[in-house]
């Protein structure tokens, strides 16, 4: 039976694709003693990323046959993709009194209040619109089709995670330095 009362704390971290919310949970993480889970993802690996530290790199069958025998705590497939948390290692993490960051999206956060509804809900926005088309756009990952389904996801799930009511916290990763200390005021709480 794991020991509640020096549980860690579970964090949901979300915003929309190019809002910063993995440079603001990477900095914050570094800052306290905070865990930054690692999810699983269908997508091809990037250049510069290194499996099992910036994701855990599954094929589409293998990723499907863990959502089947309940392996993760939540998932999602977004933008052609499947991305999912493996739960075993939050629980451990959490058991051991450890507090855990999910940075994931809105649709996979609902799963994980659902379960947890203790978990503190932080939404990262970019300050405007025009903001996150420049960031998206400078990223270089994406086609101009993709950045235009991105901006229009971006709207609907600022919209969603404002009325499910799981969000407490709001940052707006205007100036970077600050966004990264607000996070990191929460994660100390």
């Amino acid at each position: 039976m794991p020991n509640t009362e020096n549980a860690g704390r579970l964090f949901v971290v979300s915003g929309p694709s190019g809002s910063g919310k993995s440079t603001l949970c990477r900095e914050a993480v570094k800052r306290t003693d905070a865990q930054l889970s690692i999810s699983a993802t269908t997508r091809l690996r990037g250049k510069n990323e290194i499996d099992g530290k910036d994701y855990f790199f599954l094929a589409e069958k293998d990723f499907l046959q863990k959502v089947d025998e309940g392996e993760f705590l939540e998932h999602a497939r977004v933008f052609g993709n499947y991305y999912g948390t493996p739960a075993q290692a939050v629980r451990q993490q959490l058991d051991q009194g450890r507090n855990v960051v999910l940075e994931i999206d809105v649709q996979g956060a609902a799963q994980v209040f659902a379960s947890r509804p203790n978990a503190v809900g932080i939404l990262v926005l970019s300050p405007d619109s025009e903001e996150l088309k420049r960031r998206l756009t400078h990223r270089g990952r994406d086609s101009t089709d993709v950045i235009e389904k991105r901006l229009q996801k971006a709207q609907q799930e600022v919209e969603q995670a404002q009325a499910d009511g799981h969000y407490k916290h709001t940052i707006v990763n205007d100036k970077l330095e600050t966004a990264i200390q607000e996070l990191v005021a929460l994660f100390n709480e």
